[in-house]
């Protein structure tokens, strides 16, 4: 991972404290942000991008299940030890590469799965009054100038939340927070209303929130004072809609592909593609599908 220059976003929070119960029984008892997508798990995936964005505190909130993650961000002495002895040079340099020295990792418990609004508030003493990114890596965010990147570069311009949105088809509106506002160009939009997973007929557009966000500190303060929402959660789209009240937040389209790893179908692609365009395996396994009766 290479460094970049000094970012206006240092800190992202990464809710992993859900159960993976779509992925059962391989979630039985490691963390779904662990399942691998060819050579890394999807966790992995979730910090290069917000590292590659500039951010160097990387805040966790876990479940008590969840200790593989921290473990896979710590130090692995014996490992190491092995791989130096044995020569192994290339493979040592892919075990220190997943914690550069200037990346920090916190962990902080949530003790009950109240919602993702809640796990964000889990996340607020360690954020303190600064923005934040907050990444789920469930989606796996794919673009030639990574996904948070982009994000960075627009909240650098006005300094206010954005949000990754996609459009999505009607009759999915129901998995999302779905937005509508007024267009500032092609790719940002002024958010005056965003409604968490309405049903197609109700849906103010088909714009959805994919799981990528930058957030001002103000939306702590939403969250910790709003009744519980859709399926009795405390959802961070409500808290998003009281920060409307107050302040700007803009929409963003991305430039890149989302893959939904909460899925089976999504986890499926992605391993799929991801190995197409891997530069050792890539031509081998494309070959190999090549030579598959479909």
């Amino acid at each position: 991972m290479t460094p970049s220059p000094k970012s206006p976003i240092t800190k992202a929070i990464f809710p992993v404290a859900g159960l993976g119960t779509r992925f059962l029984p391989a979630t039985k008892a490691q963390p779904k942000e662990m399942l691998p997508v060819v050579d890394k798990p999807l966790i992995q995936y979730a910090v290069e991008e917000a590292y590659a964005a500039g951010v160097r505190e990387m805040i966790f909130v876990t479940g008590r299940h969840k200790r593989p993650i921290e473990d896979h961000f710590d130090m692995t002495f014996e490992l190491e030890v092995a791989l130096e002895q044995a020569g192994k040079q290339e493979l040592l340099d892919v075990v220190r590469s997943v914690k550069p020295d200037d990346m920090e990792c916190i962990y902080v418990r949530q003790a009950q799965a109240l919602g993702l609004g809640h796990a964000v508030l889990c996340g607020q003493r360690l954020v303190g009054n600064e923005p934040f990114a907050v990444l789920l890596a469930d989606d796996l965010m794919v673009g030639e100038t990574p996904i948070l990147k982009q994000m960075v570069e627009q909240f650098a311009d006005w300094r206010a939340s954005i949000l990754a949105v996609q459009e999505v088809p009607a009759e999915h509106t129901r998995r999302y927070g779905i937005v509508a506002g007024t267009q500032v160009n092609d790719q940002l939009m002024d958010v005056n209303r965003i409604v968490e997973k309405p049903a197609p007929e109700v849906a103010p557009s088909r714009l959805g929130v994919a799981g990528r966000y930058i957030l001002t500190p103000g939306v702590f303060h939403e969250i910790a004072n709003q009744p519980r929402g859709v399926g009795g959660e405390i959802q961070l789209t409500d808290g998003i809609a009281g920060l409307l009240r107050r302040e700007k937040v803009f929409a963003y389209r991305y430039d890149g592909k989302r893959y939904d790893c909460g899925s089976k179908e999504g986890f499926l692609q992605a391993n799929v593609e991801l190995a197409l365009a891997h530069p050792q395996l890539g031509p081998g396994f494309r070959e190999f599908l090549q030579g598959l009766s479909l």
